[in-house]
């Protein structure tokens, strides 16, 4: 959490630098200014634009390119395995998900740090080169987390040619890449998460049928059942272990 604080106070820095600057000589066009190795640097306003822009994409980043879109699936599986409706809401599990996705990916956003903002910040970097060196980190993940199979599909839909490295792999292959190997994992693990449950259901349902009492739901009585086994296993903590572990934690 330390690390979102100097971004949020830069990012605030930014904005009252543009406002003063508006209201004493007006909003300026867009400037350009180039430095002594050739790089182009863009005025406060227009970053501060850009950077507006940009943070209208940050859901979408952070459910299509960290693992919160695994664990929200399990954790999703899970309430139906266990027959629960809205127990936990799914303001909890929402919550649960971003601070679990925080801890699995909390290695990436350091390097983030200390890699591009860091050196943004000291005027070591400029704008399009902070961003480059930011999406290294984010790729070596989604890299590690997609499957190859995947991977092809993709390069094989796009048409895209060849590439003798992953650095050659384009975004907008890898993104899509990802999130359906998460799916897959996702769906993997809630598959195993099922599996005790539904042998409670099919015990208890055969239970109720040979003693004629076909009128009751088999629901109400195996869902203490449910609930007993999975605080007896600490199943919260089984879960959680099992979905970092996923993710080579």
């Amino acid at each position: 959490m330390s690390r979102l604080f100097p971004l949020l106070l830069i990012s605030l820095s930014l904005f009252f630098s543009g406002y003063v600057s508006a209201a004493d000589v007006g909003i300026p066009a867009i400037t350009l200014t180039e430095g002594e190795n050739g790089e182009t640097s863009y005025s406060v306003t227009l970053q501060v634009l850009a950077l507006m822009t940009m943070l209208t994409f940050l859901p979408a980043m952070v459910m299509m390119m960290t693992s919160f879109a695994r664990i929200i699936i399990v954790f999703a599986i899970l309430r139906q395995a266990l027959g629960l409706q809205q127990t936990p809401s799914n303001q909890i599990m929402v919550g649960m998900a971003m601070f679990l996705t925080l801890f699995i990916m909390t290695p990436v956003l350091d390097k983030v740090y200390v890699q591009a903002v860091q050196p943004y910040v000291n005027e070591e970097l400029g704008v399009f080169e902070a961003f480059k060196v930011a999406s290294v980190p984010f790729r070596d993940f989604m890299m590690l987390q997609t499957r190859e199979s995947d991977l092809e599909l993709f390069m094989r839909i796009s048409g895209s040619p060849a590439v003798e490295s992953a650095e050659q792999i384009p975004f907008t292959v890898l993104v899509p890449a990802f999130v359906t190997s998460e799916l897959k994992t996702a769906f993997q693990i809630g598959f195993m998460l099922f599996i005790p449950f539904l042998i409670i259901d099919l015990v208890v349902a055969s239970v109720l049928m040979a003693m004629g009492m076909m009128m009751l739901s088999p629901v109400i009585i195996s869902l203490p059942f449910k609930i007993m086994l999975f605080v007896l296993v600490d199943g919260w903590a089984l879960v959680i272990g099992t979905l970092a572990a996923s993710f080579g934690i």
